[in-house]
């Protein structure tokens, strides 16, 4: 398997008190443990089973992912710019591999 990539899109400016759109994407295989290989073998689960968004420190977005879950997910939401500050993405994956991204965003 290659190293997932994550990615995010989001604007590099936004006016105070307006909501803006994230976008984020990790590029990663998502492997359920429901598969087997050409030798009969089960291929052991491996995947991005939780995301976290924080803006200045604070967490303001979560979810756990699960087997269902396609490859490469894409996940989209909004925040409320209300100050200048970083957003922390993370990816967490089976096995406690972490991928992180992070964006500063400038609040006008």
């Amino acid at each position: 398997m290659t190293t997932p990539v994550p990615r995010v899109m989001v604007p590099g400016s936004v006016p105070k008190n307006e909501v803006f759109t994230v976008k984020a994407i990790i590029q990663h295989q998502m492997e359920t443990g429901l598969r087997t290989d050409s030798a009969g073998k089960t291929i052991p689960r491996k995947i991005i089973n939780q995301f976290v968004c924080r803006y200045g420190g604070l967490e303001v977005f979560r979810t756990d992912l699960h087997e269902a879950v396609s490859a490469n997910p894409f996940l989209e939401f909004q925040l409320l710019a209300t100050e200048n500050g970083r957003l922390e993405f993370s990816w967490r994956e089976d096995g406690g591999a972490t991928y992180s991204l992070y964006h500063d965003i400038v609040v006008t």
